[in-house]
Order: C-alpha cells, then sequence, then structure tokens
C-alpha cells in the first residue's frame, strides 16, 4: 500500500458494540443513584485508585459500597488478583470502574472473573469469557484510553512484562458516565499526555490496514476535538467546554479501539510503560509524532488530514510530518526525549524487540516497521 491511501471496501463486515446507555455531558453523575436503585443492585464494589477513592461521594451510590482504591497507573497481575480476592469475598451485583483507563480495565475483569472457574490467562485473546457475573457502570475520570467505551483490557504480566490484552462482548458497560466536570482536576501535564493518548487512538485507527468508513467518522472527529481543545485544556483546566471537547474525542477514541484497534504507535510505546513505567499518555505521545512519519509514504491523503485536523499544515512529507506532529506536542509540555525520562540508552535493543514482537499491533499498520526502524525511533527520540 503506498502512494494512494487503500480503503477498505463499504462492504467490508465490522460489528459495533456500544454500551447499552451512555450519559454525556457536565452532572451526568446524577443518573447513577437511580440506574442502581430500579435495579435493585445491593452489593456495590468501586474500583478506583487512590485519589479517586477518595471522592467515592460523588457517584452519589445506595446501599453497601466497598472500595478497593489501590489501583496502579499499570495494573499489574497481582494488582488484579488483589482486586480480584476482594469481588470474591463480598460477591458484588455491581462492579464500577471509577478512574483512568487503568480501573475501567481492572474493572471489566472483575465484572467476568469472580466465580466464572476461569483466570486470566484462560481469557487472554478475543471472546474467551464464558459469562459476566455483576452489572458494569463506567465512570472516566480522564480524557484518554475511552476504556468506558470498549470491549478490551490489558493487564501487564511482571514474568514478561508483556502486556496481555483480553476482548470481550461480557466486559461492556451496561451504563458508561462521561461526565467531563470530573477531568477538571487533571494537572496539565496529564491532561496533555492523555489528550494525546485519546487523539493516538483515533490517528492509528484512521490510517491502519483494517480502517473502515464506519470508524473513520469517529476517528477524524476526534482528532479534530484534541487539535481544537486540548492546547485549551492544557493552559486552562477548568475551561468546561475544552473538558467536554477532549471527553468526547476519548470516547470516540474508545470507539474506534473494538473494530480496528490501534498499530504501530501503541506497539512501540508499550516497552516504555511496561519495562519503565512511564505513564502510557506520556508513552504514547512522545512516539506518536516518529509512527505517523513513517506512515505518511503509505497513507500519504489520510496522513495530510491527520494534521490538518490538529490544526498543522496538511503534509505528506515524511520529515514536515515528523516535525509538525512533534512540534504540536511540544507546546502542550510534554516530555518528547527519552532520556530525560531515565530511560537507559543500553536498553533500546531490547525495548526494540519487544515492540517488534507485538504483532496483534504492527500488523496492523500500513507500512512495515523492522525492527531496525524501531531501533531507530527509540534512538532519534532519545
Amino acid at each position: 500500500m503506498t502512494g494512494t491511501d487503500a480503503m477498505p471496501d463499504l462492504h467490508s463486515p465490522i460489528e459495533l458494540l456500544r454500551p447499552q446507555r451512555i450519559e454525556f455531558g457536565s452532572g451526568t453523575l446524577a443518573t447513577i443513584r437511580p440506574w442502581v436503585e430500579e435495579r435493585g443492585l445491593k452489593r456495590i464494589l468501586v474500583v478506583a485508585d487512590a485519589f479517586n477513592a477518595s471522592r467515592v461521594d460523588l457517584l452519589g451510590l445506595p446501599g453497601d459500597v466497598t472500595v478497593f482504591g489501590e489501583v496502579k497507573p499499570e495494573p499489574d497481575l497481582p494488582n488484579l488478583e488483589k482486586v480480584l480476592a476482594v469481588a470474591e469475598a463480598m460477591k458484588p451485583d455491581l462492579v464500577i470502574g471509577y478512574g483512568g483507563g487503568s480501573a475501567m480495565d481492572l474493572a471489566k475483569l472483575v465484572a467476568v472473573l469472580p466465580g466464572s472457574g476461569q483466570r486470566l490467562h484462560d481469557v487472554v485473546g478475543p471472546e474467551k469469557v464464558l459469562r459476566r457475573s455483576a452489572a458494569l457502570i463506567q465512570v472516566p475520570t480522564t480524557a484518554g484510553t475511552g476504556s468506558e467505551g470498549g470491549t478490551r483490557s490489558l493487564v501487564t504480566d511482571p514474568a514478561t512484562q508483556n502486556k496481555l490484552a483480553v476482548q470481550s462482548r461480557h466486559m461492556l458497560a451496561d451504563l458508561a458516565v462521561v461526565d467531563p466536570d470530573l477531568t477538571m482536576t487533571v494537572p496539565p501535564a496529564v491532561t496533555a499526555a492523555t489528550g494525546v493518548d485519546a487523539m493516538a487512538h483515533c490517528a492509528e485507527a484512521f490510517t491502519s490496514r483494517k480502517s473502515h468508513p464506519i470508524i473513520d467518522l469517529y476517528a477524524l472527529e476526534g482528532i479534530r476535538l484534541v487539535g481544537r481543545f486540548l492546547p485549551r485544556a492544557v493552559k486552562d483546566g477548568s475551561d468546561k467546554e475544552a473538558r467536554a471537547g477532549l471527553a468526547l474525542a476519548s470516547m470516540y477514541g474508545g470507539f474506534c479501539l473494538g473494530p480496528v484497534n490501534t498499530t504501530a504507535g501503541h506497539a512501540v510505546a508499550y516497552p516504555l510503560g511496561t519495562r519503565h513505567h512511564i505513564p502510557h499518555g506520556l508513552a504514547c505521545a512522545l512516539i506518536f509524532p516518529h509512527t505517523l512519519a513513517h506512515n505518511a509514504p503509505a497513507v500519504p491523503e489520510k496522513t495530510a488530514l491527520v494534521l490538518e485536523a490538529l490544526g498543522l499544515s496538511a503534509s505528506q512529507d515524511p520529515k514536515t510530518v515528523l516535525e509538525g506532529a512533534h512540534a504540536f506536542c511540544e507546546r502542550l509540555g510534554v516530555e518528547m526525549r527519552l532520556s530525560r525520562l531515565n530511560v537507559p540508552r543500553d536498553d533500546l535493543g531490547t525495548m526494540a524487540t519487544e515492540a517488534h514482537a507485538i504483532r496483534r499491533l504492527l500488523d496492523n499498520n500500513p507500512r512495515d516497521l523492522s525492527r531496525g526502524e524501531i531501533l531507530a525511533m527509540y534512538e532519534a527520540a532519545y
């Protein structure tokens, strides 16, 4: 695929899955309590990070509420096992993911694994989960992963330092409540990195080999929303319109992940998180310009549209693409050099080997990417 952007046929089959109900906008947190009461749900488990655990009262929950407030930024197997033990003991009839992608990803697994006879390794891959044991509500507090809208969960295996990906229709939320007011407290650096993560979901799906016109609509609009509102939210965190625009972009990015998924950008970013604990959004932001530029010759028209949607000059030239995308991230205050994030230079080769092995993503990339080319990206970003 070079020279012109190959578009899949309009009649290519694709499946769209959405939460049964989505509540979007300021003040929508108030919809949770009536929803819970209507269904007579009594044993509630909230899965959150420490910060959101301290503001569970905002959810206005009735009844007996247990809070697991120890979700880690890049959740691993021990973190999952800890929350599963809580769930096994209390047998919740409702699980609520409350936080960023990490909390929502763990909540998905907590809603399906306890009492199922299945362990995490049994369900890695597509559609291996047998059933769901509890109702599931997802409440994002960052605008990044869009995990509230999707069927995927990622957990790091400490033994291999790889991310285990589970995908199942049983992990789709019954109710997703996207209240952008919850994101007002996110600091500028995290706002910038998570916003670029949301945009990367959209840009990678838009330029993927598996891209589809039905998803391109969400992808391009998600990129436009980030281009328009991310600089504003970074500058002024209390800008309600900007926060809402990013929450919408994040949700659109989540819609892109299910049927299409990400490509090289995420594959090359993953070792930064799993090996060096760099937050996922920051890793994606740092890598984004390099993979967008690499792919430009294979998808020139779509690459130009991505730049245009970000408010940059349209271009298909890899060098110009790299400079434009890099400048966009840098203007947001994102740290764009690996050396400043304490990544040892002598680990770049191992990282390149690991990233090159993530075939589930690299095989979707519009242009082949060798281990050497991945290493060159890390060197250029160093």
